[in-house]
């Protein structure tokens, strides 16, 4: 699967969408400076102009792009794959993508979040003129409260990164159909996290009336989410039947004891690298030299993340803030201390 992204326009209503969920490094900067549609490579003409029209969104796309990515490191950062992104490159994660693995599928969920709760967020501060706060789903209060503030619109969100994630996922094959799946994962956990927020008014926050409005949760309870869905991804076995259009490739739980995934759960069909050693075809770039934790037992602990190789420990020094005091009032004066600490690296 090609990891380019690219921008396409769908009929008399545009909407984004994408070649699949990596950046290289002149898509994830679209969110921080002004935009050249003109400057990214690899759109077509019905691309650029989309992009030219309906600039104000892109942005925001970009940045879910970015969100997803940040999140995957976070969550992967004490694994043997920690998520490495490829600088000046179109293809942000290499190859490690083009296998239907646990890892892919992880990706593109937290990825296709990170667009819809971007989009709705960027929505909901009124940065863009083509949405705004959700007035559909609000419904009679509650007792001791009411209606108030922007109640975030994910559904807006979450349908402009299916537009986003999904449009080229159209091919009758098992990698479109469990990048679909798993796209869909991502943002269903967006609208399953969803909650009232609340703001107190009243005479020194005696709370005697509250307003309320919708908001998406931070994102790292995304992350936690999806990390745990990673664990207990559903492994699936490609079946191939003839229907009018041709050959059609399905993906079917391989193990019929297990319970069948859901619409949020994860699914893979091709095992993972052990990303022990570098390998530049599954982009693999080993663990030689990552900090790992020599008290854990878990897949952070020396033992696990160095591949039974061993590992390195050296002192080191590093100057902290310590002593800190409280002067009224209001500041902190604090002296600079010299720590001494053992790291451990893999051999």
């Amino acid at each position: 699967m090609g990891l380019i992204m690219t921008l396409l326009c769908a009929g008399e209503k545009p909407l984004l969408r994408a070649r699949s969920l990596a950046l290289g490094q002149q898509y994830t900067s679209l969110g921080s400076q002004p935009l050249l549609c003109g400057s990214i490579p690899g759109l077509v003409p019905k691309q650029l102009r989309f992009c030219r029209n309906y600039i104000e969104i892109m942005p925001s796309v970009a940045e879910g792009v970015k969100l997803g990515i940040q999140e995957c490191q976070h969550q992967f950062r004490g694994r043997r794959w920690n998520c490495t992104t490829i600088d000046d490159s179109l293809a942000i994660f290499g190859p490690v993508l083009d296998k239907a693995t646990r890892e892919s599928a992880f990706v593109h969920a937290i990825a296709s979040a990170g667009v819809a709760f971007a989009v709705t967020r960027s929505c909901a501060e009124g940065t863009s003129t083509i949405c705004g706060c959700d007035s559909h789903h609000k419904g009679p209060p509650g007792e001791g409260w009411k209606w108030g503030g922007c109640s975030e619109d994910a559904d807006f969100g979450v349908l402009v990164s299916r537009e986003f994630a999904d449009a080229r996922e159209n091919r009758p094959d098992a990698r479109s159909a469990m990048n679909k799946h798993n796209n869909e994962a991502g943002r269903t956990t967006i609208l399953d996290h969803m909650h009232l927020k609340c703001k107190c008014h009243g005479l020194s926050g005696s709370c005697e009336v509250k307003t309320c409005w919708w908001a998406q949760p931070d994102f790292r309870a995304i992350g936690d989410f999806l990390k745990d869905k990673y664990d207990s991804a559903s492994e699936m076995v490609v079946e191939k039947h003839r229907e009018s259009r041709g050959w059609v490739e399905t993906l079917r739980a391989k193990y019929s004891l297990f319970k069948p995934p859901t619409e949020r759960d994860l699914v893979y069909y091709e095992n993972s690298p052990n990303f022990c050693e570098p390998n530049p075809e599954t982009g693999s770039f080993g663990t030689r030299d990552r900090t790992c934790n020599v008290t854990s037992h878990g897949i952070d602990g020396c033992d696990l993340l160095c591949c039974g190789r061993g590992h390195n420990t050296r002192t080191e020094k590093r100057k902290e803030k310590c002593h800190c005091i409280f002067h009224w009032c209001c500041y902190v004066s604090c002296q600079e201390c010299i720590r001494i600490y053992d790291v451990h690296t893999c051999k």
